[in-house]
């Protein structure tokens, strides 16, 4: 039989309260965490791309959310916690989730839990983000929230590779903000996803997810449009200028939109 390719996490130490005696109440100790899971399909083809691979921030970031949930008294319900949300991707196929105290003995005392996939769609597991169009000054907002910059306003070469320069100055426009913001510039899905797990602001750079979108124009609302409903946007919020008009919804749009 075929063996699947596998990633891991492994002796990722975090302190945290944990435990059913009173002695463990009110006094953080050490945990280790080991995870292995087994990928779906095999690593082929991905072109060096982070949005068609399960990113290792999964990992971390299933041990940070199960941490931060509550407080538990056993371990072998912090492991279910994470094998679960590990489980939401669908490129996991199976995960093993080791969580070890370090503070009770000389050794180790722990829990290694093995549970299999359960389907779930893709864009599922991601938590809700806003999407912002800035056409206008806008005071940083809090919360998970992509913001889309308007387009630079400088001359453009015409010619067949129009579109890609198009991109690319979007691209720009997007790394100028973020400076000027002291924010994250996320070009990839699982940046995004990572955000609004995080419930963080980024900048959104275009060019790396819609290159390839055929009739997809390289125009900022209409960016904005297609990363809304691609996200499944809590909001898509127009920071305009006076004056502007904010844009029309296409037929069926599923996301609130509004004014800001």
């Amino acid at each position: 039989m075929e063996q699947p390719d596998r990633i891991h996490l492994r002796d990722h130490v975090v302190a945290a309260e944990i435990g059913a005696f009173q002695t463990e109440r009110g006094h953080p100790q050490r945990l280790r965490f080991n995870i292995e899971v087994d990928l779906a399909a095999h690593v082929v083809g991905v072109n060096d791309e982070v949005d068609r691979i399960l990113s290792y921030d999964i990992l971390t970031g299933a041990v940070a959310a199960g941490l931060a949930d509550r407080r538990y008294d056993l371990l072998e319900t912090l492991a279910e916690k994470i094998a679960a949300q590990i489980l939401m991707h669908p490129r996991a196929a199976q995960v093993a989730v080791s969580v070890e105290k370090l503070d009770r003995i000389p050794g180790a005392l722990g829990v290694t839990l093995v549970r299999r996939q359960a389907r779930v769609q893709a864009d599922a597991i991601a938590a809700p983000i806003r999407v912002i169009f800035l056409g206008a000054d806008l005071p940083l907002p809090e919360g998970a929230v992509a913001l889309v910059p308007d387009a630079p306003g400088l001359p453009l070469p015409q010619g067949g590779n129009a579109r890609e320069i198009e991109l690319l100055a979007l691209d720009q426009a997007a790394w100028a903000l973020a400076g000027r913001l002291g924010l994250t510039v996320a070009n990839s899905r699982t940046e995004l996803d990572w955000a609004a797990t995080e419930g963080r602001a980024v900048v959104w750079a275009p060019a790396r997810m819609v290159r390839d979108v055929a009739g997809l124009p390289a125009e900022a609302r209409a960016l904005a449009l297609w990363l809304a409903e691609r996200l499944g946007a809590s909001s898509l919020d127009w920071a305009l200028l006076e004056g502007a008009a904010m844009p029309a919804a296409p037929a069926g749009f599923p996301i609130p939109m509004r004014r800001l």
